[in-house]
């Protein structure tokens, strides 16, 4: 059987660059090297593409010196990727990408779309669902008409921040504080924060402006916090849920990666019909914003109602030793190898 040539790219000009590289760790590790021969391009923080060599570089950081520069031709004639060290040119064909990409520059559409124009299937969803998946005040708005409760929300504009006073005005119109401030494109919980009055609302949205001109202002959601993995092209299945026990106040990027005390429960005790109603509005929302192979759907459970509020969406979700989406599909009885294995094959077959 000939083999084929899969790319994994990690990195990223995000503020997860350095989660992207873990998930990239672990998704090669699981490749079958019986079909795949695997090339991996690394994306340095200042948008540099690297020829990365070795799995062990990628752990070590030693990628960031390779002097062999990668680039996918978006010219769909030649589906192939080109090498360039110093004079020196090559170029080698390649059958499918893994994106192996989170939060901007790489989950928001903008690779998916460079892959798009070279005609190179690649996993993930396509250019449409990643970015309104990426951009929580779009995804907000296309979820808003499925009739799926979520927190209210405010949205503001960087621009709007030279009149802070109209802004807090209207925050307070429409919300009680506490209230949590996010940008509207950001992953990982980067630059998002809790306010509790006005004052802390000015310092909350000029953090959240460093990550984007466009940011969110919701309504506390005082619950349990779960996840739901989707997985399919066609025809979609919705996994089992898992819980999230954060030991800081909220799940920021803090508690996800560098508080042990944080972690993750695999099918949690719930009421009754809440696990099937979380299942239910993870597929009618994946569905809703077009999306295609995976996806991780996050959800608060309200105290006292029990209530299914729909958090966000995340289209290239983690894949780390820690991550929930490869968790919640073990526990169903896939392991990451045939996990990696289907997500290529939806990847080729689309």
């Amino acid at each position: 059987m000939n083999k084929k040539t899969v790319v994994v790219l990690f990195g990223g000009q995000s503020s997860e660059h350095e989660v992207s590289c873990i998930s990239a760790t672990t998704i090669i590790a699981n490749i079958n090297l019986n079909k795949y021969n695997i090339c991996m391009v690394g994306i340095t923080k200042e948008g540099k593409w690297l020829k990365v060599n070795r799995k062990e570089d990628i752990i070590s950081g030693a990628w960031r010196d390779s002097k062999v520069t990668a680039i996918i031709s978006p010219d769909a004639s030649q589906k192939s990727i080109i090498y360039m060290d110093g004079d020196n040119v090559t170029q080698e064909k390649i059958d499918v990408v893994f994106p192996a990409l989170h939060g901007l520059y790489g989950e928001d559409g903008t690779v998916q779309g460079l892959l798009e124009l070279a005609r190179i299937p690649y996993v993930g969803c396509g250019v449409l669902a990643s970015a309104i998946s990426m951009d929580k005040l779009y995804t907000k708005i296309v979820v808003d008409t499925l009739h799926i409760r979520q927190a209210g929300y405010v949205p503001v504009l960087k621009e709007q921040l030279n009149n802070i006073e109209l802004v807090i005005e209207r925050v307070e119109e429409k919300l009680s504080y506490p209230v949590f401030v996010k940008p509207s494109n950001a992953g990982s919980s980067q630059g998002v924060s809790k306010a509790s009055n006005a004052q802390e609302l000015k310092k909350s949205l000029a953090l959240a402006a460093e990550h984007d001109r466009k940011i969110l202002v919701e309504e506390t959601i005082v619950g349990r916090e779960v996840e739901c993995a989707v997985l399919g092209g066609t025809q979609v299945k919705a996994s089992g849920v898992g819980e999230i026990v954060a030991a800081a106040e909220f799940y920021d990027y803090e508690a996800k990666y560098n508080n042990p005390d944080s972690k993750t429960v695999i099918s949690p005790e719930l009421p009754e019909g809440v696990k099937e109603k979380i299942q239910k509005a993870a597929v009618s929302i994946f569905k809703a914003v077009d999306g295609f192979g995976l996806s991780r759907v996050d959800f608060f459970v309200e105290k006292d109602t029990n209530e299914v509020i729909f958090n966000e969406i995340n289209t290239l979700p983690g894949f780390t030793a820690i991550s929930m989406y490869p968790m919640l599909w073990n526990e169903q009885g896939i392991d990451k190898p045939e996990l990696v294995e289907t997500l290529l094959k939806l990847a080729q077959e689309r």
